[in-house]
This record gives C-alpha cells, sequence and structure tokens, in this order.
C-alpha cells in the first residue's frame, strides 16, 4: 500500500471516528438545559414555586427576659366600709390617684413585679384621707393582635392617714386592664383597680374592711 493510501485511509477512519462521537457531546451539552426546561417550562428559573414553613411559625409578642413599666393616673372612687355587724357609707369623696409598676415576664403570659401608689380623698369634714400602697405584684397577660389583656393581683401593705390617726396594714388590690400597643415601645389603655384594706383591732366592732375602686389612665413602657 502506498503512502497516498494510507493517508486516505487513516483520514477516514478519523472522520468516522468524529462522527461517532459528536452526538454524544451534543447531549452531553443540551441535558442541564433539557432538565431545566422539565422543571420549568417557561425557562424562568426565579418564578419556581417556592413552598416555606415559615407561614406556620407564630412568634409570641412577650417571651422570657421582656418587661415593662407602668405609670397610671386617675380617680379612687370609694365604695363602702363593712364589718361583721354590717355595711357602712364611706362619707369620702372621689379623690385622685396613681402607681408606677414594674413587670418581668416569665414567659408569654405570666409576670412578677412590684407596684407602689399612693391617693388621697376629701371627707364629708373636709379633711384629707391618705393611702400609701405598696406590694409585689403578679400578672397574667392576654394578647389578641395589638391589644393586651393584662390581669394582676398586688398583694403588699398600705399606709393610711387620716387627721393625727394612722394605720399600717395589708391591702389586696385586683386589678384588670385594656391595652394598645402603639408602637414597639409605648402602649397606652385603662385600668380598673378593687382596693380592700382591712383595719383590724381587737374590738370586733371597731374592725373595718374598706373597699374602693380606682379607674386610671396607663401608659406601658416595654424593653
Amino acid at each position: 500500500m502506498s503512502i497516498r493510501s494510507r493517508l486516505l485511509t487513516l483520514t477516514a477512519l478519523c472522520l468516522i471516528g468524529v462522527y461517532l462521537e459528536f452526538p454524544g457531546i451534543l447531549y452531553a451539552q443540551e441535558s442541564p438545559d433539557t432538565t431545566q426546561n422539565q422543571e420549568n417550562p417557561n425557562g424562568n428559573a426565579s418564578t419556581l414555586p417556592i413552598s416555606s414553613d415559615w407561614s406556620k411559625v407564630k412568634i409570641a409578642t412577650y417571651s422570657k427576659g421582656d418587661q415593662t413599666f407602668v405609670i397610671a393616673m386617675g380617680t379612687l372612687v370609694p365604695l363602702f366600709y363593712y364589718n361583721s355587724e354590717g355595711f357602712y357609707k364611706t362619707n369620702v369623696s372621689v379623690g385622685g390617684t396613681g402607681y408606677l409598676n414594674y413587670n418581668y415576664f416569665f414567659n408569654s403570659h405570666v409576670s412578677l413585679g412590684g407596684e407602689v401608689g399612693g391617693s388621697f380623698s376629701a371627707t364629708i369634714g373636709r379633711n384629707m384621707l391618705y393611702l400609701v400602697p405598696f406590694g409585689l405584684r403578679l400578672g397574667y397577660q392576654f394578647v389578641l393582635n395589638r391589644f393586651e389583656f393584662p390581669l394582676g393581683l398586688t398583694i403588699g401593705a398600705a399606709n393610711q392617714g387620716y387627721l393625727d390617726k394612722g394605720y399600717f396594714g395589708l391591702i389586696i388590690k385586683p386589678s384588670a386592664a385594656v391595652y394598645w400597643r402603639f408602637n414597639p415601645d409605648w402602649s397606652f389603655g385603662l385600668n380598673a383597680d378593687w382596693w380592700w384594706l382591712p383595719q383590724w383591732f381587737s374590738n370586733p366592732s371597731q374592725t373595718m374592711y374598706g373597699n374602693f375602686l380606682g379607674i386610671t389612665l396607663g401608659a406601658r413602657y416595654h424593653f
């Protein structure tokens, strides 16, 4: 076989090899696009449907470590006195009251803190009755959207003063309120408190239980 014949044979073999390999190369280059087109017929990866579980996650408004500081001012309405012999008029007019309290949350509902306040009311004889209560405060709160409904129970002591007389004794004050969350730092609302003030003496006829209703406007700072 001449050199020319050998060159023609080698060239023919090379062409046959390239022809056999070329479809495989084309398939390898086109297969990613084909897969993408199968997943998204429109060829737009940004429009692929994405499923997420974040919509099922509910973030609580309050959590452990959250704190609030409340300032409230309003009126104190004398309701009645009573003892073992019956009910009595207070002979005290509507007065003013205010308080400060602090609350630390252990979870999204339960809080513990303290409260201090004061009130003044005029009597029929135009004298003044002063009450200065303070104590520990246990709270439980419900939240509905931007509305918050804190319930509280304050147990402590109160210094009671009238003319030259004074009494230092127990106070129990349950409370309920509704607040509207203005922004992450502040909420504003209305409070209602029942003041129960016993005065115990050795003579049962002198023992008396005072009942007052406090209605106040409050501002709460959240931190």
